[in-house]
């Protein structure tokens, strides 16, 4: 493997003959001019048969259709408890919008101009990244829980809560995606989350590419990622190229290991069931010792839970009838794990303020400033969700000790 000597500015390239086919790996900076005129510069030379790129179908579609979410299902959205995912897609797209706000800078305009151009001159486009659905859950299965909660958390906070992208936020954004630098900061101070997010997209892209090598041999690959993976991914494809070029190495069967999702078998995956089967347990001693402890007990079980959910739903601007509804819902849903009350609020929400064509319309903007979020009706349904189900979750845990305090007491 050679380094390039092409003079263009501060774009380190790589180049390597593997599975029969020539790549040309391209570092580029998400945040950066010059690298998207490098891309097109390399490509309007006439030198390529292909260009690959570090994005994955999710991503090339929200690329070049931003405004897909408005086409979304928002029930089908709820019932599936997608609403998490699909609330930190619009976090990770507000910190985009205040890029462009801010700075003037569209991050991954180098992948636009790469797809644009490719199609302009009839090259296959490759989309060679992971599934960023795929590589969330790996970091999620790589953590355990308290750790997810602190890091989704502080995630959603330092994505929506500052107005105004710090330099170091773009400094990070020359080196990964608009993904790598929103968790870089917990990265730093969990390994763990280095290995999911950043090593295994490295050995996955080179998969990916050394897959598309043996479909394109003897043709000139250009494969355009963020500066950051360039040496992993350059590592990967020289440990494996002669094995690659000999047919003993299966990109398939690494690419089926990398995609694969973790199945989690720590034993707290049955704790909620326990607290359930704990509360159900305390109304039983409750109502032997007598009926009127017993109904205090239950008491204390609506009126913790219900209040702490439906504070939740207050808290997110829900309909009045919606905060009533977490309210009723909490107590029962709380003793069902496979349903949380935030799907009844949401639901709920949903069917008493239907969001209008323009609430959609204006989705990437609203949500780019934190006032937008409770302005924006399709964002607020999902601060419902997420608020109310947070309360009820609260709520069972204080209700929970209360019952034990008072039939301990």
């Amino acid at each position: 493997m050679n380094d390039r000597t092409d003079p263009i500015p501060e774009q380190p390239q790589r180049e390597v003959e593997v599975c029969g086919a020539r790549i040309t790996l391209l570092g580029t900076a998400h945040v950066s001019r010059h690298s998207a005129d490098a891309v097109e510069r390399l490509l309007d030379s006439g030198h390529y048969d292909a260009v690959a790129i570090e994005l994955c179908p999710s991503r090339h579609d929200a690329l070049l259709d931003p405004d897909r979410l408005a086409r979304l299902d928002l029930m089908q959205v709820i019932r599936q408890g997608k609403v998490p995912m699909v609330t930190m897609n619009l976090a990770l797209g507000a910190f985009q919008q205040r890029l462009a706000d801010q700075f003037g800078i569209r991050p991954g305009e180098e992948m636009r101009r790469a797809i644009e151009i490719g199609r302009r001159h009839h090259l296959p486009v490759l989309l060679i990244d992971r599934e960023i659905g795929t590589t969330l859950k790996r970091v999620v299965a790589n953590l355990p829980w308290w750790k997810r909660l602190f890091m989704f958390s502080g995630l959603l906070a330092s994505v929506v809560v500052h107005e105004e992208v710090s330099e170091e936020e773009i400094e990070r954004l020359k080196e990964g995606d608009v993904l790598e630098s929103t968790f870089a900061q917990f990265a730093e101070r969990e390994p763990r989350l280095h290995e999911p997010l950043i090593a295994e997209r490295d050995r996955y892209m080179a998969a990916r590419l050394m897959q598309e090598a043996r479909q394109h041999s003897g043709e000139h690959i250009l494969a355009v990622v963020g500066a950051g993976h360039l040496a992993g991914i350059a590592e990967a494809l020289e440990a494996h190229r002669e094995d690659c070029d000999d047919g003993r190495y299966d990109p398939a069967r690494e690419l089926a290991e990398l995609e694969a999702v973790p199945q989690r078998r720590s034993p707290w995956r049955l704790f909620p069931w326990l607290v359930v089967a704990l509360v159900l347990l305390g109304f039983w001693v409750g109502f032997q010792r007598s009926p009127a402890l017993g109904w205090r007990l239950v008491g204390d079980w609506v009126l913790i839970n219900g209040t702490l959910s439906a504070l939740g739903a207050l808290v997110a601007a829900a309909h009045p009838l919606t905060v009533l509804t977490a309210f009723l819902a909490a107590p029962i849903t709380s003793l069902n794990p496979t349903i949380g009350a935030g799907m009844v609020a949401a639901a709920v929400e949903l069917w008493l303020r239907k969001p209008t064509v323009g609430d959609f319309a204006r989705l990437r903007q609203d949500t780019a400033r934190l006032s937008g979020w409770w302005r924006n009706r399709v964002s607020r349904l999902f601060l419902v969700f997420m608020l109310s189900s947070l309360g009820s979750a609260i709520g069972t845990y204080v209700a929970g000790f209360r019952i034990f305090d008072r039939l301990t007491g």
